[in-house]
C-alpha cells in the first residue's frame, strides 16, 4: 500500500507543486560591460577593435583584468612586438576569444608597461599602458 501511495504522489499534479516550492529563479542577465560601466580601475575592456581605457594606473602587486567584449579574437602581450619582453606579467593574458577574460600576473615592479594586440600590432587603438605606481 505504501508503494502505491508514493507512486500516486510522484505522478500527481501535486508533485509538480511540491517540486516548485523554491520560488522563481531570476534569469535577468547582467548588462554588458562598456567603457563607461567598467567595474573597477583594474579592468581593460576590448570592444570594437579598441581597448579602453588605454592607460591604467595600479599599485605594485596588482593584477589587471582584460575582458574581450569584441566579436573577434585578440592576443594581448607586453611590448615590444614581437619579443614581448618589457613586462612578462602581461603575457599571461595572451589569447582571448570573444567573451573571454584573463588577468595579468602580479605587477610588482614600479614602472610603465606598454601592451598591444599581437595579431594587430600596428593598430594604435589596441595599444595601451599599465602604470605601476
Amino acid at each position: 500500500m505504501f508503494g502505491t501511495w508514493s507512486r500516486l504522489l510522484i505522478t500527481s499534479p501535486l508533485a509538480g507543486l511540491i517540486a516548485g516550492c523554491g520560488g522563481p529563479v531570476s534569469t535577468t542577465p547582467s548588462p554588458p560591460l562598456t567603457c563607461s560601466t567598467l567595474p573597477n580601475a583594474k579592468t581593460i575592456l576590448i570592444v570594437t577593435n579598441a581597448v579602453c581605457p588605454q592607460t591604467v594606473t595600479v599599485a605594485p602587486g596588482s593584477r589587471v583584468l582584460f575582458v574581450n567584449n569584441d566579436s573577434v579574437e585578440h592576443q594581448m602581450f607586453s611590448n615590444p612586438h614581437p619579443e614581448h619582453t618589457d613586462c612578462p606579467e602581461i603575457n599571461q593574458v595572451g589569447d582571448l576569444r570573444p567573451g573571454q577574460q584573463r588577468e595579468t600576473g602580479n605587477l610588482n615592479t614600479v614602472r610603465s608597461c606598454g601592451f598591444h594586440d599581437h595579431l594587430n600590432d600596428q593598430v594604435r587603438a589596441l595599444q595601451g599602458t599599465i602604470a605601476i605606481r
